[in-house]
């Protein structure tokens, strides 16, 4: 039998890893779990970078994600989750995904057995309600199977002496709104739950969401073909119409108005699955059931973010701002009647206010989106709040964040493109390097100029691939973010 915590004899006073006797729940997010085929198995999202820029290129290459119309009817699925993400992987407008390899192995170190630890890979093509059902079934399980192991291993039993094992939930991105799906339905499991961690969660959406759903109609060139690409299945995606923007975001030029169905569809989106999404999202701000027990939020600060969108003749504009509103909802305007608008900046993907749900104390980082789950100062953080006794505050931000900004806009092979470094105006002690992910090669050193409040620096890489880019400041944890490179267009 294995050795639990505290059983290896040491000389010297006894000691033990600091771990906690809860079970974790990790859950990933959109595009966070890899999918296979039912039938043969093959993998189907999880790509090697080589094979993710196929999927991109070609017309048909996305097709096998496609939500068909038996699957939108609960009539069973054709694709089964396997995994959490084991491979970074790139998608337009959401900045990179990174594996979770670095927050499991954190978990799993901060257990005191590796079975109190259930990854919940899902098929985050489906509606968050689906997937808030299946973690629920998949949490209650897990609870019973770990307090039952606890029970019967004397050295378990004497860890949780002074209270028994409850659940702990650390969920990025979509998967905190899992998180909440599963537990405002299941009373009994929030009883049983003790904390619910979330890193980068859009409670109230994201307008990268809109941007999705409206294609390559502003673009041209292989970046329109790529977003005409991903549009293609987002449409088909009741996952991605729950993460339509959930706030006041259309700019109307005297007004803010929220997303209807019928606006979705003008934009490139399905009227029947944005009007399922908002009911349920309704349901999960009407009921008060739905706050998360013990509620940390990390959420991302100091990267250029999407705050809101105008629409002119169904074409969706991006803009860096969010607009300010008194107590009662009402919007603050100027001496002249215009709308206050203000940078409130995010994770590059969620924009700050929106990813803050209602926890009392959210924790800001200056991290990127997908890095959330893999930064080390918020692995920091998640293992601080796993082993708490008492409240613990959060890692300090230190002075001066920085900020990543990279293209939009496909990049190639051979062509130069702009880097953008937010929160200095002078490259002294800022560094930047670019690092080759199936490699872990570093391919190059940008040299930072300074421009009116920033850095920037034109960058040509010449092989086509998956590429980590890093700034960090003498005194700033890293800001990362992933960047996929095509060939060059014959």
């Amino acid at each position: 039998m294995r050795e639990a915590v505290g059983s290896i004899w040491q000389p010297g006073a006894p000691r033990s890893r600091d771990v906690t006797q809860d079970a974790v729940v990790v859950v990933p997010g959109i595009m966070g779990s890899e999918l296979v085929d039912g039938e043969s198995g093959r993998l189907l999202w999880g790509l090697k970078p080589a094979m993710l820029r196929r999927a991109f290129s070609r017309t048909d290459g996305l097709e096998a994600l496609q939500v068909t119309e038996a699957e939108r009817e609960g009539k069973g699925t054709r694709v089964r989750p396997s995994a959490l993400l084991r491979l970074p992987a790139w998608v337009p407008l959401l900045n990179g995904i990174e594996p979770y390899h670095e927050l499991l192995t954190m978990v799993r170190d901060t257990v005191a057995w590796p079975e109190a630890v259930l990854p919940f890979p899902y098929d985050w093509r489906l509606s968050v309600e689906h997937n808030g059902r299946l973690l629920a079934d998949a949490a209650r399980r897990h609870l019973e199977a770990w307090t039952a192991t606890v029970g019967a291993t004397p050295d378990l039993r004497a860890l949780c002496e002074d209270r028994m094992p409850q659940l702990v939930f650390v969920a990025h991105s979509m998967g905190g709104l899992v998180t909440r799906a599963a537990l405002g339905r299941h009373g009994d499991l929030r009883a049983d739950t003790r904390t619910v961690i979330t890193l980068g969660t859009p409670f109230l959406g994201s307008a990268n969401a809109a941007l999705m759903l409206n294609g390559g109609r502003r673009s041209g060139g292989l970046s329109g073909r790529v977003l005409d690409r991903l549009q293609a299945l987002a449409v088909t995606l009741p996952g991605v119409h729950d993460l339509l923007p959930d706030y006041r975001c259309v700019d109307e030029g005297l007004e803010v108005s929220r997303l209807t169905p019928e606006a979705v569809a003008g934009i490139g989106g399905d009227p029947d699955l944005a009007r399922a999404a908002m009911a349920f999202q309704l349901t999960m701000r009407s009921d008060g059931s739905a706050a998360l027990p013990g509620h940390r939020a990390v959420v991302g600060v100091a990267q250029p973010t999407v705050q809101s969108i105008r629409v002119e003749n169904g074409l969706v504009y991006p803009q860096h701002w969010a607009f300010k509103a008194g107590e009662h909802g009402d919007l603050k305007r100027t001496v002249h009647g215009i709308p206050q608008r203000l940078d409130r900046w995010g994770d590059g993907t969620v924009y700050r206010d929106a990813a803050s749900g209602g926890a009392d104390r959210p924790v800001y980082l200056p991290l990127q989106h997908g890095a959330l789950g893999k930064g080390d100062v918020a692995l920091r953080y998640v293992h601080g709040v796993l082993t708490e006794d008492d409240g613990y505050a959060g890692p300090p931000m230190g002075p001066g964040e920085l900020g990543l900004d990279l293209p939009d806009e496909c990049v190639i092979a051979g062509r130069p493109w702009r880097l953008r470094i937010t929160g200095r105006d002078s490259p002294v002690t800022v560094t930047c390097e670019i690092v080759n992910t199936e490699t872990e090669a570093r391919v190059a050193g940008p040299r930072l100029s300074a421009g009116e409040n920033d850095l920037f620096a034109t960058v040509t890489l010449l092989q086509p691939g998956l590429y980590r880019v890093q700034a960090q400041a003498a005194e700033t944890p890293a800001v990362t973010q992933l960047l996929l490179v095509f060939e060059r267009e014959p």
